[in-house]
């Protein structure tokens, strides 16, 4: 059996389409639960209504969060659930029909794979719009990859179009609830996961197969505080891993430096000008949050101190696209 997790808040506008796409999957045998953050009534309705529609095929759950936050809502699902694989997707996206036949497919052929990340596609419909200036967070992935210690790690994933075998997921456990939209430390949670799978013994694996169309946007003037959110996100999730002595964590954060000091310096000789950029400084400004928190060594999830508190911050921002091309 499979489950598909839907986390969610305030976008009565998009969930619904989302929720339909997963109920139509060409798959027996799953069921969904959506992890409702809303601050209104809205969403409870659509799911509601979805339920019945679909009743005779699967089981649609409701759970609803008193707190905000990605990360909880993603450990939230982890225990709401029972297939022993978790499929994650948005509430402002579509699925293909075959999107769960393709991710069983895949962990039935690795039985090593702890975490699967698929394609996440800009639908025609918004094609032109890109053109226009409205940003499309996306992820294609031209070829299948597979990471497992050893043999290469790169930070990448979109939990737009997220599986795992709960096996994995729990020896980790779960999601750091100081990263991801909605917690103090803002972004990343997909990539620290990622990484502490990979640690565990976890291949990693990039799947195209696994297709998604994404309808969230942002425009020009929301990307700013977008990527300031991906610096202090990022500069955590390196932070964390450096603090426990991982040298492999540092060579990809001195990765990072080092390819935004060459964007910096190319645009500084071809335009004759500092580039703008919101996320490096942030990654500096992450670190400080960071060092806020304790860490537990073992489990490599971040701890509450008298200063650093689990709150809730921006509950809606975006995580997951690709911002460092690091690869081992």
């Amino acid at each position: 059996m499979l489950s598909v997790v839907i986390c969610t808040r305030n976008r009565p506008d998009t969930v619904g389409q989302a929720i339909e796409s997963v109920a139509e999957c060409d798959f027996s045998d799953y069921d969904i639960h959506i992890m409702d953050q809303s601050t209104d009534a809205q969403t409870q309705e659509i799911v509601a209504g979805l339920a019945r529609r679909f009743e005779h095929k699967l089981a649609i759950h409701y759970h609803h969060l008193d707190k905000a936050g990605l990360s909880r809502a993603y450990n939230a699902g982890l225990r709401a659930t029972s297939g022993e694989i978790i499929a994650c997707t948005d509430d402002d996206v579509v699925v293909a029909k075959d999107w769960l036949a393709q991710i069983e497919r895949a962990f039935a052929r690795d039985v090593q794979a702890g975490l699967l990340y698929g394609q996440v596609l800009i639908p025609q419909s918004l094609q032109e719009a890109e053109q226009q200036g409205i940003i499309v967070p996306s992820l294609p992935i031209p070829k299948a990859k597979r990471f497992i210690r050893g043999k290469g790690f790169k930070v990448f994933g979109m939990g737009a179009n997220m599986a795992m075998r709960r096996s994995f997921a729990e020896r980790v456990g779960g999601f750091d609830e100081a990263l991801g939209g909605g917690g103090p430390l803002r972004s990343s949670q997909d990539f620290d996961f990622a990484y502490r799978m990979y640690l565990a013994g976890a291949a990693v694996l990039l799947e195209p197969s696994v297709k998604v169309d994404h309808y969230g946007t942002r425009t020009r003037e929301q990307w700013p505080a977008t990527m300031k959110a991906y610096g202090i996100g990022d500069g955590a999730f390196y932070a964390k891993h450096i603090r426990c002595g991982d040298v492999f964590a540092a060579w990809l954060f001195a990765k990072v430096l080092a390819k935004s000091g060459r964007r910096h310096l190319k645009h500084l000789l071809l335009e004759r000008r500092v580039r703008e950029d919101d996320y490096t400084p942030n990654l500096w400004n992450g670190i400080r949050e960071a060092s806020k928190f304790a860490i537990d060594r073992k489990s490599r999830l971040y701890r509450e101190t008298d200063k650093g508190k689990l709150t809730v911050t921006e509950a809606n921002a975006v995580t997951g696209v690709q911002r460092t091309d690091q690869a081992s």
